[in-house]
């Protein structure tokens, strides 16, 4: 079993900066890949951003490249994701993920699941 617990979420002016956590804690070691996702009302959950865990390889999706930024704290099992030049279509529920079920990090199919932190973007 692993817990993720996100934190960070807030409002935030367009152009403006946030940054999202995800403490892990439970069996970690087992862990693959790690990931960001995101929601907006009306809309399918999205891949945002992913981290193998092992090596530190990452994914983003083409709409956040060269603004959001993930990385993790191996110390603290902590994953982060550092959003910069934020936009209003960033608004969304953000979800942590653990351990990729496919090949895909980006895929909606990882084990388990926080519960999410609101980011809301204002123009």
């Amino acid at each position: 079993q692993v817990q993720l617990v996100e934190s960070g979420g807030g409002s935030v002016q367009a152009g403006g900066s946030l940054r999202l956590s995800c403490a892990a804690s439970g069996h970690t070691f087992s862990m693959n890949w790690m990931a960001w996702f995101r929601q907006a009302p009306g809309k399918e959950r999205e891949g945002v951003a992913a981290l193998f865990t092992v090596i530190g390889n990452t994914r983003y999706a083409d709409s956040v490249k060269g603004r959001f930024t993930i990385s993790r704290d191996n110390a603290r099992n902590t994953l982060y994701l550092q959003m910069n030049s934020l936009k209003p279509e960033d608004t969304a529920m953000y979800y942590c993920a653990a351990i990729s079920k496919t090949t895909s990090p980006l895929r909606d199919s990882y084990t388990y699941w926080g519960q999410g932190t609101q980011v809301t973007v204002s123009s």
